[in-house]
């Protein structure tokens, strides 16, 4: 006797194309994050040495240690945001909702934080902040950092993180449509997964003392009534 399949039970939840992209799209915000990382080791070296030499002899020497602490910790912030993104992409990939909840946080903090890093990156070189006392002025003090650091440094610098804000916030939206929305809620109320053996099919009724998950065939067992016209079983 073949087992009847589950009429009761949704079937798999099919992913939708919108969760797809904003998984990879994820991934890709994860390796610029590590990538920009490491690319700021490029910068101790050079940005120390224009500070060290600006700041000599000031109130203010010594500053260059506190820049090279700066870079290693935007390098370690940078790995553990690009672990905890790729982490995110695969369980969103997999339908939990709960890190789609959580991806909408980290995301939009991120987005807040790539955007006001352009915007102060944009400015600084417009803006410095006034020069007292026998401090440098910043202003010059930014100029000789930029002709410090590689040529090709600060576009590349740019351009990642414009690209990284533009698809994270693809992401977090693609995540928020209607087609989403359905996936991560049929996800959430296990579609697809498969009875537990020996339970109990929906729409099949079970006679008492019967083997639970196989219907059993009318008239067969004392929980069904006999077929019109028939001798009823022997008790």
């Amino acid at each position: 006797m073949s087992i009847p399949t589950n009429p009761g039970r949704p079937g798999p939840a099919a992913r939708p194309s919108t969760v797809t992209i904003s998984g990879y799209l994820l991934y890709a915000v994860a390796a610029i994050l590590a990538i920009t990382g490491l690319l700021s080791l490029v910068t101790i070296g050079p940005i120390s040495d224009v500070y060290s030499e600006s700041y000599a002899g000031t109130e203010l020497e010594g500053t260059e240690s506190f820049v090279v602490v700066g870079v290693i910790a935007t390098l370690v912030v940078n790995i553990l945001l690009a672990i905890g993104l790729a982490v995110l992409a695969v369980l969103n990939l997999k339908g939990k909702n709960v890190a789609r909840i959580i991806t909408w946080v980290v995301g939009g903090l991120g987005v807040c934080c790539l955007g006001f890093g352009l915007i102060g990156s944009s400015a600084t070189s417009s803006f410095g902040a006034p020069t007292t006392g026998d401090l440098p002025d910043p202003a010059e003090i930014q100029e000789r950092t930029m002709e410090a650091l590689p040529g090709w440094y600060n576009p590349l610098s740019m351009t990642l993180s414009v690209i990284a804000l533009l698809a994270l916030l693809a992401a977090l939206i693609l995540l928020a449509l209607p087609a989403s929305n359905e996936y991560f809620r049929r996800a959430g109320h296990g579609g697809g997964e498969p009875p537990l053996p020996g339970g109990s099919y929906p729409g099949y009724p079970q006679s008492p003392g019967a083997e639970p998950g196989y219907p059993q065939a009318p008239g067969s067992d004392p929980g069904y009534p006999p077929a019109p016209g028939s001798n009823p079983p022997p008790r």
